[in-house]
């Protein structure tokens, strides 16, 4: 049995080892789950809410940022931000959706958003919000879903940008994460 190996990350004045996960047998990524770890959650918001656009409304992803967009709504005193989920809810009145292939889930997935949330985001400048950005597949999933309600985009954000989306000038993030190729 092998020895875990570890990715030592550094960010809003924090240190977390992250531990190295295989993707496939060419690629592995350092695995940042924001989930339970409050003092980081609370430390990201605060330094991202530091680089974000003026924003009417902020959206993400199911699941991992949510606790992301949560704390960086607490902290703005918003009232209200969106969530794009992964399922079809009966909660949900006539839902748009959109399609994703993320890294890490492996698999094509829909992101669904309730058609009274998308009323709601019609004509409104929406902040695109997500805990890492790599291949970008859920935020192209996220544009999709805002420009099917009607919603202007006016940035994306992130804490962390893993291999080539750090190098993409339209997202602000807090710092960079590696790939690791063998």
């Amino acid at each position: 049995m092998s020895e875990r190996r570890y990715y030592k990350l550094k960010v809003a004045g924090l240190e977390r080892d992250l531990p190295i996960c295989a993707v496939n047998e060419n690629l592995d990524i350092a695995g940042f789950v924001i989930f339970g770890d409050v003092e980081l959650t609370e430390a990201c918001a605060r330094e991202l809410i530091k680089k974000i656009p003026e924003h009417d409304y902020m959206i993400t992803a199911e699941a991992k940022g949510i606790p992301l967009i949560h704390e960086m709504a607490r902290q703005l005193g918003e009232k209200k931000h969106f969530v794009a989920r992964k399922g079809l809810k009966v909660y949900m009145c006539d839902p748009i959706s959109a399609e994703v292939h993320s890294i890490t889930t492996k698999k094509n997935q829909t992101l669904y958003l309730d058609g009274n949330d998308a009323a709601m985001i019609k004509g409104k400048r929406i902040l695109l919000v997500d805990d890492v950005i790599s291949t970008g597949e859920s935020l192209s999933a996220l544009e999709k879903l805002i420009e099917t309600a009607g919603g202007i985009i006016c940035g994306r954000a992130a804490i962390l940008a893993e291999g080539e989306a750090a190098d993409r000038d339209d997202i602000v993030y807090l710092e960079k994460l590696p790939l690791f190729f063998h």
